[in-house]
């Protein structure tokens, strides 16, 4: 016999398992659908972020950051480290504790939610009776009816035509995640966010680290003076980068990858690496989910067709996360998914597209919110910008880390702040001031008046708004 809920959201991740709790808290009795495994074949909620993407790149990043500071820059503290060595094997443990200690949060806030989780792949029957059916499965198979269903099925890696993953040499970012030992070298195609921060912690461990991007400008979604900023760090550091490149044909052996590409100027290359990630973007979950059995309506990528409040081609069926249009980010599909149960709910969720923040978590941290300088020349909007470098904050030198800048940019009238992109220090923190400024609607005017504690990275921030009226104190 079918168990009926008021809402059924398939996929536990930062869309989903965020969507199932603020339901259950609205009163609904809510289902939530997850078919993730970890290695003993127990649930693994959380998705992408939790098991292979957000939580353990970050994890192999701090391990990978503690070493080299260990290696290159204890020593202008009084610090003396000798035969510093790196377990790779204990990291790669690390990182598994640090993923199962989110799962089990996950499994701990949906059954103190009195969410029902099922352990199993959800997918489309019928609709039936102002409802749907669902089926699950899994070890158990389960029927389930819902009156109101919640896509969160996400994404997954996009590989090359031609070049499947094998996660022995090709590597998505699960199996970047997995590498047991540290490679001599390492290629990657793709200069985004994994590409970036995958190099950037086997680079620290030693690897010869190629990343070759077939665009011809480096983090073209980046403010390009912020992202100049960084490439002049990230080249400093060794991290070879080759811009506009035509990736050819791809051979894998035992001995490693061969890849042949032509540069820039069309020169015919090879690389020989022993590992190759490729991190070219992600494709939307949607194979499995038997849309057609009701009729739910994809697009040409896969994803599933929604609305500006989510609602999708079917009545009382929602989509959220990487699974439908905009940026595919953990936070994204978190506040996606308050707002749809909150509007099951007769409520008025709500999410600002214009004030998502976006992080790149290398050394030197990127992070940015709001419009672009190139992107407001392109609409003509009259703009002032202000900026302020670390090197002139005292937190940042007693850090011994004053790479980067803070930039604001506001309007030329109203001073209303239309962007912030920062390359330096913590900047996934200090990104937040920004954001909550710019939902506010408030000017470069009144950062510049708050004031901020000393000494501390945020004074950077008030500076860079100083900085917009030509005022600034400390550079």
């Amino acid at each position: 016999m079918s168990k009926q809920f008021d809402v059924i959201v398939i996929g536990a991740g930062p869309g989903g398992y965020i969507a199932a709790i603020r339901a259950a808290q609205l009163g609904f009795s809510v289902a939530c659908i997850d078919e993730w495994k970890n290695a003993a074949g127990g649930p693994a909620p959380g998705g992408t972020c939790t098991n292979v993407g957000c939580i353990p790149s970050k994890a192999l990043l701090q391990s990978s950051e503690h070493f080299e500071h260990a290696n290159k820059h204890f020593a202008e503290h009084g610090i003396s480290a000798t035969n510093v060595s790196m377990d790779v094997g204990k990291m790669l443990a690390r990182k598994d504790t640090v993923i199962k200690q989110n799962n089990d949060g996950i499994l701990y806030l949906l059954k103190k939610n009195k969410v029902a989780f099922f352990h199993g792949r959800g997918s489309f029957v019928k609709a039936a009776d102002a409802a749907y059916e669902i089926k699950v499965t899994g070890a158990a198979e389960e029927t389930l009816t819902g009156k109101h269903i919640i896509v969160a099925t996400g994404s997954s890696a996009r590989a090359l035509p031609g070049v499947p993953f094998d996660e022995v040499n090709v590597l998505s970012n699960d199996g970047a995640l997995r590498v047991g030992a540290v490679p001599k070298k390492l290629g990657l195609i793709g200069s985004g966010v994994i590409g970036l921060e995958m190099g950037s912690v086997w680079r620290r461990l030693g690897a010869e680290v190629t990343v070759l991007e077939a665009l011809p400008t480096f983090l073209g979604a980046v403010d390009e003076q912020i992202a100049k900023e960084a490439k002049k760090a990230f080249d400093k550091q060794g991290l070879k980068i080759e811009l506009g490149v035509k990736v050819g044909e791809i051979k894998s052996s035992k001995k490693g990858v061969s890849l042949q590409y032509a540069d820039a100027k069309g020169e015919a290359k090879e690389l020989l690496v022993d590992k190759l990630i490729v991190s070219i973007g992600r494709v939307p979950n949607t194979t499995g989910l038997n849309a057609e059995a009701v009729g739910l309506a994809l697009d040409e990528r896969g994803a599933i067709v929604v609305d500006g409040e989510c609602k999708t081609s079917l009545p009382n069926v929602w989509a959220v996360g990487d699974v439908v249009r905009g940026p595919m980010l953990a936070h994204k599909a978190e506040e996606e998914g308050v707002a749809v149960a909150e509007r099951i709910a007769g409520q008025h969720g709500h999410v600002n597209f214009n004030t998502i923040p976006w992080v790149i978590y290398t050394s030197p941290e990127i992070a940015w919110v709001g419009q672009t300088e190139q992107q407001l020349k392109a609409t003509g909007r009259a703009y002032k910008a202000g900026t302020f470098p670390f090197l002139a904050n005292g937190r940042a030198r007693a850090l011994g880390d004053t790479t980067g800048m803070v930039k604001m940019l506001a309007d030329a009238v109203t001073d209303e702040i239309l962007g912030v992109h920062i390359v330096g220090p913590m900047a996934s923190e200090l990104i937040a001031e920004c954001v909550v400024a710019m939902e506010f609607r408030a000017s470069s005017e009144d950062l510049a008046r708050i004031c901020h504690a000393h000494p501390s990275l945020s004074e950077a921030t008030k500076e860079a708004a100083l900085a917009v009226d030509k005022r600034t104190l400390n550079f």
